[in-house]
Order: C-alpha cells, then sequence, then structure tokens
C-alpha cells in the first residue's frame, strides 16, 4: 500500500517510515501542507497511483492541519488519519466534519496506529464494493431522508453533508429504527474490526451526526450496550 505521511519533523518521519516499510507500506513523505496537496493532486487527475492512506499530522508549519484535511478531502476520496495532540471531543469532531476519516492522539502507540491505518482501508475498500452492488432504497424518518444508493442524506429537504462512517453508521440504526445494535456489533459491521480501541472512535461519530443533523434524540445512547435510533415524527 502506497502512504502519504505528512509530518513536518525530519526524525520524527523518518523512524515512522522506517517502521511502516517493515510492514509493506511504500511512505511518500510531505513535510508541510503544500507538499501535502502537491503529492494528492495528481493522483486525484489519475495521473499515477492514489494513495491507500493518508496519514495527517495536525501541526504543520505552514498551514492549519485542519484546513489541509478539508482540501485533501475535495481532491480525493483516499481515507485520512489525523494525528494530533489535541484529545478533546470537540476538535476530534471538527476533523471529521472536514472528511477525516480516524484520528490518533499523540503520544499514540505504534501497534494502534497500524490497526487504524489497516482498518480504514478495509472501510473504504468495502465502501467502494458496496457503492457499487447497493440496491435502489431510500430510507424516510420523519423528515429525514436516506437515500442508499447514492449516499445521501436530507433533513426537510436540505442535504447533510457526511462522512463515509457517520454514513454507514445512520444507515445501519436507520434500517431497523427502535432496535438496540450492541457497541461490538457496530463496529463489526461498521468498521469492519473488532478491535476494542475503536469503541472511541464510534462516540465521537455518535456525536458527530447528532450535531450536523441536529437531532440530539435521533440516535438514543442504551448505556452498558449500544445505541438505537428513535425515529423522529414527521
Amino acid at each position: 500500500m502506497r502512504l502519504l505521511l505528512v509530518e513536518d519533523d525530519d526524525h520524527v518521519a523518518a523512524a515512522l517510515s522506517a517502521v511502516l516499510a517493515r510492514h509493506g507500506f511504500t511512505v511518500t513523505h510531505a513535510r508541510n501542507g503544500e507538499e501535502a496537496l502537491q503529492a494528492v493532486l495528481p493522483a486525484a487527475h489519475g495521473e499515477r497511483p492514489s494513495y491507500g492512506v493518508i496519514l495527517l499530522d495536525l501541526g504543520l508549519p505552514d498551514q492549519d492541519g485542519y484546513q489541509v484535511c478539508g482540501r485533501i478531502r475535495k481532491l480525493t476520496t483516499t481515507p485520512v488519519i489525523m494525528v494530533t495532540a489535541r484529545a478533546d471531543v470537540r476538535s476530534r469532531i471538527h476533523g471529521l466534519n472536514l472528511g477525516a476519516d480516524d484520528y490518533v492522539v499523540k503520544p499514540y502507540d505504534t501497534g494502534e496506529l497500524l490497526a487504524r491505518i489497516h482498518a480504514v482501508s478495509r472501510r473504504h475498500a468495502g465502501a467502494e464494493e458496496q457503492a457499487g452492488t447497493t440496491e435502489d432504497s431510500t430510507l424516510q424518518l420523519g423528515t429525514v431522508t436516506i437515500e442508499l444508493p447514492t449516499r445521501r442524506v436530507s433533513v426537510d429537504g436540505d442535504a447533510v453533508p457526511l462522512t463515509r462512517k457517520e454514513f454507514d453508521l445512520l444507515a445501519l440504526l436507520a434500517q431497523r429504527p427502535g432496535v438496540v445494535f450492541r457497541r461490538e456489533q457496530i463496529i463489526s459491521e461498521v468498521w469492519r474490526t473488532n478491535w476494542e480501541g475503536t469503541g472511541r472512535t464510534l462516540e465521537v461519530h455518535v456525536a458527530s451526526l447528532r450535531s450536523k443533523l441536529r437531532m440530539p434524540a435521533l440516535i438514543e445512547t442504551v448505556r452498558g450496550v449500544g445505541y438505537r435510533l428513535v425515529a423522529p415524527t414527521a
């Protein structure tokens, strides 16, 4: 797999690149936001093979990392993993809203990072495969419309942009409103993994969905079990 590493610290980048290379990755190193965008741009136009994953450190010298993430998402659907020292939920939700697929908080364990890289790669491949095989179907839940084939969501006719995982999570819950989905089941079906570290990512995605849809009560937390979708009234 080809991986784009966006990291301004050459020592950190060299050490991480060596680890990634030992695990079969071909790493391209970008030292700032502009180099990252230039590296993505040719692939966005089909001029060379695209990256499997983009590992984006938010602490860049020339541009705000969040801004770079948003610009990358406009160029490519390649999974983006943010690397940040900001552990608060609001910062992570902001990154996910801009199109990031996952995040790793510094300091991180190398094994955790590798697991997340493989997980987002599998999810991306699975989403592309599903997009080509999904039957024509639309879910209507009160004022919320979920178009499965086009992966579009709207509330009262207004489009709501969601990331891939946010859509997959919402679609899973919406297909069986009122049914409680265990956390392990959601992680298995949406994230295609049983890795325990994904649990916090699930919480962030639920919070992001509630915020984007402006319906805090839409997804109910069932303490100690999981989540269920409470269908809104029209």
